[in-house]
């Protein structure tokens, strides 16, 4: 009998949610009224692109917190006929922002006042509203109102706070309480929302209902942008309506790689996250994690030198390749997964720098999709921080991001300001084929912890042979350099092994957000969603009637 890998790994745990199986369509977001959504336009008949679109717009309802259409994302469509296209709608730079526009504090990308991370400075050019309707005319076969129809539903008639969502809430009421419209509409006055209270968007659902009779111009050309741009500019913002009106969707080719005989095909810059799984994978393919256990100090250490590996390039090279020349294909080489491999110590961590040059010069949300006829969404949306700049737009119910925190403060580097410059992200939505045939497709949220938790669902299932439930919730781990990061799950004996190679470890309840994945096979879809976040799946069976049923006829006999 196969040894399973719960029988080697000193981290065995229980799943907490349970899978679902269909055959017919499936919809996984981190709430189950925006799952809902998503499913309502499989029912009607929608395709997997309709039904990611309908339920980003729902999210931006009831995952509030965490993605709006003033935000930023990337959407990894394959359809039925196998194309891949990266849609990148991505947040920019505001033209008249400079490479000097903050005042670093010398720590990390801090700045002088928070500038970079609350109110209206801190909220960069958004491409979300552009990128999910561009997504839906290419590619989706409904139109912009019906899609967006159980959002305005949502929004307009309440829904119940989850006790997630008051914990967040709870988290940024202190900054929500400053700004007088955030303090009105998302919290009590005197004290953050509350589980189980229902929670009314008026002034959201009049805007969304904008949009769906007008179409996303109405924000970038028309009269919602002017009335967002006049607020941000009062509240010290350099945007322009130039900028929205410049907003455009870019369709990108995917980075594509190999491991343990499954291709990962994944994001590429400005995204970090394909580059980036795809070089932690071929670092790691040369050990045998599987025998060393999931969980196991050993292969704890390894798969956190990877991540150091991987921040230390990211941080050098990975930007918008419109202003800075990323090197993917070195990045993503097996000659130089070997030479990073080689140079990893089993017995200690090492400080890595990087191994390619320099180039000079987020709480968020995430939706896979599939529908029966093999068209499949991997979507990852977000406002960057905890309800993004912390604000909201006047008599409008917009929470912007605050995008900004995530260029570098300090001048000549890969990623620093720049006019139009797209935003760096950790965002890694990933399909994973078999053979040309579709295996897995998944992501998650969580800022700089995106992709390195997608890389360890993917060693999850590929190298340890975890069922996709427990793959999603299998303790996560992280480091970028500095601490070791380890969920609660990780055995006392392994962070003190970790501690004895050098590890500085923090214990967290929690690495990055709650991941959504869909597995494929011949017998049809299994969706799966984790216990970090309000994770849902539906799956659609059944079906219409076969062909040339009807109504038992009106007989006298049948009577």
């Amino acid at each position: 009998m196969t040894e399973t890998w719960r029988e080697k790994s000193p981290a065995a745990f229980a799943v907490e949610k349970h899978p679902v199986q269909a055959r017919d369509g499936m919809v996984v977001s981190n709430h189950p009224l925006a799952s809902a959504a998503g499913v309502e336009m499989l029912a009607a008949g929608g395709n997997a692109v309709d039904a990611a679109i309908a339920t980003l717009f729902a999210l931006t309802v009831v995952e509030p917190m965490m993605v709006g259409i003033f935000g930023g994302g990337m959407a990894h469509i394959r359809m039925a006929d196998g194309r891949h296209v990266v849609l990148d709608g991505q947040s920019c730079a505001p033209v008249r922002a400079t490479p000097d526009i903050f005042r670093p504090t010398g720590t990390g990308y801090e700045v002088e006042g928070r500038a970079n991370t609350h109110g209206a400075a801190a909220v960069a050019t958004p491409g979300t509203l552009r990128g999910w309707c561009d997504a839906l005319d290419q590619f989706g076969t409904m139109v912009l109102i019906d899609v967006m129809e159980p959002a305005i539903r949502f929004a307009r008639n309440g829904f119940i706070v989850t006790p997630y969502l008051a914990a967040c809430a709870g988290e940024a009421f202190g900054d929500l309480s400053q700004d007088p419209e955030a303090r009105r509409i998302l919290t009590n006055g005197t004290g953050p929302l509350v589980a189980g209270q229902k929670l009314v968007m008026s002034d959201y659902a009049e805007t969304l209902s904008r949009i769906a009779a007008n179409g996303p111009d109405i924000l970038y050309s028309g009269a919602l942008g002017a009335q967002i741009i006049e607020a941000l500019q009062k509240a010290g913002s350099v945007m322009t309506c130039a900028d929205l009106e410049a907003v455009k969707t870019i369709t990108r080719e995917p980075v594509r790689g190999n491991f343990r005989g499954h291709e990962i095909v994944g994001p590429p810059p400005p995204s970090a996250g394909g580059v980036h799984v795809i070089q932690m994978l071929k670092i790691l393919e040369g050990f045998d994690l599987a025998k060393k256990g999931f969980g196991s100090a050993d292969a704890a250490h390894l798969t956190a030198e990877a991540m150091r590996i991987a921040f230390a390039d990211r941080a050098a090279s990975t930007a918008d390749p419109a202003f800075v020349d990323v090197p993917v294909a070195r990045l993503i080489s097996d000659d130089y997964a070997a030479d990073r491999r080689e140079r990893i110590l089993i017995d200690k961590t090492q400080v890595w720098q990087a191994g390619v040059a320099s180039a000079q010069e987020a709480h968020t949300t995430h939706v896979t999709v599939a529908d029966r006829h093999g068209n499949v969404v991997s979507t990852t949306q977000t406002i960057n921080a905890l309800f993004g700049a912390r604000m909201v737009i006047p008599g409008t119910g917009i929470i912007p991001n605050n995008y900004m925190a995530l260029f570098d403060p300090v001048p000549g580097r890969a990623n620093s300001i720049a006019a139009g410059k797209r935003v760096t992200t950790s965002m890694a939505p990933t399909i994973v084929l078999k053979d040309g045939q579709l295996r897995y497709a998944i992501g998650c949220p969580g800022g700089l912890r995106i992709f390195s938790s997608v890389m360890q669902a993917l060693l999850n299932l590929l190298e340890y042979g975890m069922s996709v439930q427990e793959a999603v919730e299998a303790p996560r781990l992280w480091t970028q350099g500095a601490e070791l990061e380890l969920e609660e799950g990780f055995p006392a004996e392994v962070e003190e092994a970790l501690s004895a190679r050098g590890w500085d470890t923090l214990r967290l309840p929690h690495v990055a957000g709650g991941m959504c994945a869909i597995a494929f096979d011949a017998s049809g879809m299994e969706g799966a969603c984790c216990w970090r976040a309000d994770g849902v799946v539906i799956g659609l069976g059944g079906g219409l009637a076969r062909e040339g049923t009807r109504f038992w006829p009106d007989t006298p006999a049948g009577r």
